[in-house]
C-alpha cells in the first residue's frame, strides 16, 4: 500500500482525497519508481479543484513532476536504485502521476537527477523551471544577447516566471518583473530583477504597434499581455509564449510580426524530446543560483497539497510547492 492524492469522478460527484492504494493498481510501465518529492504546479491546481477538464480518466493521481528513485525496472537505460526526474508526458492528465509515494512509468519518460540537485531542491525547480529554461534557450536561439536591452517576464510571482528571473539575472540579462503582487517587490529584486511592471499595464487592449521596448520576453499569461508584448518588442526581438494563465486568445495582429521582424516561440514542455530535456537541466545545473532557489520554494505535505491547489489558481501562491510525499 502507499499514500497518494487520489481524484475521483462518479455519481457522487468530482472529489480528490487523500487515499491509501493498493500498489497493484499502479497502471502499467516498466519502470516503479519510489517517489521522495513532487510538485504542485497550475495544471496539477486545475486536476485537484476540477476547475478545468485536465483529468482525461478516472480515477487518476495527480502531480506532472515527480523525483524518486527506481525501485524495479524493465527498462534498458534504468536500474534499480538510480535517481530520476520526470516532468509532464500527461502525467497526472492521462498516466498516474507524481503525487504519490510510488509510481509505474515509462522508462522514456525518465532522465537522470543532475548530482547538483537534492531530490527537494529538483522539484522547486520542476516543470516550471525546465520551462523557464526552455524559454531561456528560445532567446539564446534567436539571437537575444544580454546587452540588447530588457527582457520582460509576466507572472514573474509565479514558478516559471520566478526561475525565469533568477536565470536571466544571472546570466546578464535586465530583466523587467510583469506582476499583480507590486508587494513583493522585494522578492523580485533579490531574484535579480533590475525594475517591476504592473501587470495592469500589459493586460488591457492594445494597439497594434506600441513604442519599442523589449529585446525579448517571456509570457505565461496569453490573451492581451501576449499580444501587447509583441506590439512592444523591438525590432527583431523574441517572445517566448509557455502559458495562458488570462486565456487561449490571442488577440493580435500580424503587425509586429511583418513590420518588426518580431518572432513568436512557442514553448512546450510537456511532449518535448528528451534531448531537449538532457540539455535544459544541465542549464539549470550551471545557470540557477541555488541560493535564489531556496526562496522560490516552499515545503509541505502530501494532504496540505489539496487545499493549497485552490491558493494556487487563485494567485495567492507565490514561487513554488514542493511536495514531500512521505509527509
Amino acid at each position: 500500500m502507499f499514500n497518494a492524492i487520489r481524484i475521483d469522478k462518479d455519481e457522487a460527484g468530482y472529489r480528490s482525497t487523500l487515499a491509501s492504494i493498493d500498489e497493484s493498481a499502479l497502471p502499467e510501465g516498466d519502470v516503479v519508481v519510489r517517489v521522495s518529492h513532487s510538485t504542485l504546479n497550475y495544471k496539477d491546481g486545475l486536476a485537484i479543484t476540477g476547475k478545468s477538464p485536465v483529468v482525461r480518466k478516472f480515477p487518476m493521481v495527480p502531480g506532472i513532476d515527480l523525483v524518486g528513485e527506481v525501485e524495479s525496472s524493465s527498462h534498458p537505460d534504468c536500474k534499480a536504485g538510480d535517481r530520476v526526474v520526470l516532468n509532464g508526458w500527461g502525467v497526472g492528465e492521462t498516466h498516474w502521476g507524481g503525487l504519490a509515494q510510488k509510481a509505474r512509468l515509462k522508462g522514456d519518460w525518465l532522465i537522470p537527477l543532475p548530482e547538483r540537485f537534492t531530490p527537494p531542491q529538483a522539484m522547486a525547480i520542476g516543470t516550471a523551471g525546465y520551462t523557464a529554461m526552455l524559454c531561456v534557450l528560445a532567446l539564446e536561439r534567436h539571437g537575444v544577447k544580454p546587452g540588447d536591452g530588457e527582457i520582460a517576464v509576466t507572472g514573474a510571482a509565479g514558478g516559471v516566471g520566478s526561475v525565469a528571473v533568477a536565470i536571466l539575472s544571472k546570466l546578464g540579462y535586465t530583466v523587467v518583473a510583469v506582476t499583480g503582487r507590486p508587494e513583493d517587490a522585494d522578492y523580485f529584486k533579490h531574484l535579480g530583477a533590475a525594475d517591476i511592471l504592473p501587470r495592469s499595464e500589459l493586460s488591457s487592449p492594445g494597439k497594434p504597434l506600441g513604442k519599442e521596448r523589449w529585446a525579448g520576453a517571456i509570457d505565461v499569461v496569453g490573451s492581451h499581455t501576449l499580444a501587447n508584448l509583441c506590439a512592444t518588442t523591438r525590432y527583431g526581438g523574441v517572445v517566448a509564449a509557455c502559458g495562458l494563465a488570462a486565456g487561449m486568445d490571442f488577440p493580435a495582429t500580424v503587425a509586429p510580426f511583418i513590420l518588426r521582424g518580431v518572432t513568436l516561440a512557442g514553448i512546450d514542455s510537456v511532449m518535448r524530446p528528451r534531448a531537449d530535456r538532457l540539455e535544459a537541466w544541465a542549464r539549470l545545473a550551471t545557470d540557477l543560483d541555488l541560493d535564489k532557489l531556496g526562496s522560490i520554494g516552499r515545503e509541505v505535505s502530501l494532504a496540505e497539497a489539496i487545499p493549497l491547489a485552490t491558493e494556487l489558481l487563485e494567485g495567492r501562491v507565490r514561487g513554488r510547492i514542493v511536495v514531500d510525499v512521505n509527509r
